[in-house]
């Protein structure tokens, strides 16, 4: 894939730059995988705002992507690779030789009519997922499980993935794009490659209009607000908001450390990398 500049016949497209999907399945998706998908807008289940500047946005499907790759001792065929309005990378639709099909998270490089394959013992190859135990070190895999069985946790995202550094025993030393080092059970799955879309991130929207399709709504800095709705409103006139910057619970914006899961800490080999 390759990214669309275009010529400045407006203000917009100037400054836009977007991801070419030529190369992707023009359809409508595969209807017995989908669902009906209503925004939460940024809701909780009481029906209050929990996470702001949320709304609006296209009607979407959602598209229910097999995470947990359980269906062992037969291949499947890639009949397409789409797009899905649902994360940054793309998905695929596998069909099985007993007919029954899937979707999965696309890799980098993947064809249609290649052939892939889930379980143990399979070949070393972009697409086949198997357990952590079968994969030699340094190979980039994607989609790893947390917990044998529990499905697909880590290095889901568009260019994402991550690498075994080692072997602890009976645990794969895996190493995040972050830089930390987690202990993970060696029977877990992960699937090989990188996954696809890697130029997601070179992505420059251009107008506020594609953030409004996106389901972003606009967002007030705190400084113009009131005392009463941010740590960083009032004052006279132009101010700065005269401390160093919190979100409007008061929470530090200069990277304070939220995690508190003392259960899995005995998992974690390395720290990931600190911002800045």
């Amino acid at each position: 894939m390759t990214l669309k500049s275009f010529k400045p016949y407006t203000k917009s497209t100037r400054g836009t730059i977007l991801v070419d999907k030529s190369e992707l399945w023009k359809g409508k998706p595969y209807k017995p995988l989908t669902s009906v998908n209503n925004s939460s807008k940024g809701r909780n289940n009481a029906g209050r705002i929990t996470s702001r500047n949320h709304g609006g946005g296209h009607k979407q499907k959602y598209r229910h992507i097999d995470f947990y790759r359980k269906k062992f001792k037969m291949k499947a065929e890639v009949e397409r690779v789409e797009y899905d309005p649902n994360r940054s990378c793309y998905i695929m639709l596998v069909k099985f030789e007993d007919g029954q099909k899937f979707y999965y998270l696309a890799p980098q490089n993947i064809k249609i009519g290649d052939k892939i394959e889930n379980g143990p013992n399979v070949e070393i190859k972009t697409g086949n997922c198997l357990p952590l135990q079968d994969i030699p070190v340094g190979i980039n895999i994607h989609n790893v499980e947390l917990q044998p069985g529990a499905g697909g946790k880590i290095a889901r995202s568009a260019g994402t993935s991550v690498t075994i550094s080692g072997i602890d025993g009976n645990y794969s030393l895996i190493k995040m794009a972050s830089g930390e080092v987690r202990k993970i059970d060696s029977r877990s799955l992960a699937t090989i490659g990188v996954l696809s879309n890697p130029d997601q991130k070179n992505i420059k929207i251009g107008k506020a209009g594609r953030s409004r399709w996106l389901g972003r709504r606009p967002h007030t800095r705190g400084v113009v607000k009131n005392p009463v709705d941010h740590p960083h409103g009032g004052g006279e006139g132009k101010s700065a908001g005269g401390r160093h910057p919190v979100s409007p619970t008061g929470q530090s914006a200069k990277g304070l450390k939220t995690r508190d899961n003392k259960r899995t800490d005995k998992f974690i080999i390395r720290r990931r990398k600190k911002r800045g």
